[in-house]
């Protein structure tokens, strides 16, 4: 089981993977959102660490940005 610190570390580098990589791609979080059929609002909470974000979203956003969603994985 994982403890609360433990789950945020996870989400904040998580979101911070995800920001990485949309940046990266020079993409919006607007345009990453409606790419990946999500809200703007999800994004942002995302990146910030404030969301559990399920396996689904997360392929989405890969296929979105063009990459394997175990490229949000690798700060692991």
């Amino acid at each position: 089981m994982l403890t609360k610190s433990e789950e945020n570390k996870i989400l904040t580098e998580l979101g911070k993977r995800v920001r990485e990589l949309r940046e990266q791609k020079n993409v919006t979080q607007y345009n990453l959102a409606t790419d990946a059929e999500i809200s703007k609002n999800q994004v942002g909470r995302l990146e910030r660490g404030e969301y559990k974000v399920s396996i689904i979203t997360l392929v989405k956003l890969g296929k979105a940005l063009d990459v394997d969603f175990r490229e949000f994985f690798k700060y692991l």
